[in-house]
């Protein structure tokens, strides 16, 4: 009898035992849980702010802006346009008169 109850005993302490450290691994997972959806939450904040910057940054206006300041770039007006022709080219289905008598009247060929 006394063996049975030092038994009883030794495995009701051991369950004991097995029960705080299963709870305690448990809320250490729940904080990892949390921890790892506040960082989450965080990357998807960043990801929305990065993407609405990209969508300012790439405004028509501003690549305008961008291209003649940085880039020194200049709209097409027929008076900076030059027509290249490939001379003896035998696929040339225009002729270079053609060119000549566009870029006079200020349209394209």
């Amino acid at each position: 009898m006394m063996r049975l109850s030092l038994f009883l005993l030794v495995a009701t302490v051991g369950s004991a035992l097995w029960l705080v450290h299963s709870h305690y691994e448990s809320r250490r997972l729940f904080m990892a849980l949390e921890s790892a959806r506040k960082e989450s939450h965080r990357i998807e904040l960043d990801l929305d702010r990065m993407e609405v910057e990209r969508r300012a940054q790439t405004t028509p206006l501003r690549v305008e802006k961008i291209a003649r300041v940085q880039l020194q770039m200049r709209n097409v007006s027929p008076a900076i346009t030059q027509y290249v022709t490939a001379t003896g080219a035998a696929n040339s289905a225009v002729p270079a008169k053609v060119f000549a008598a566009d870029a006079k009247q200020g349209g394209t060929p």
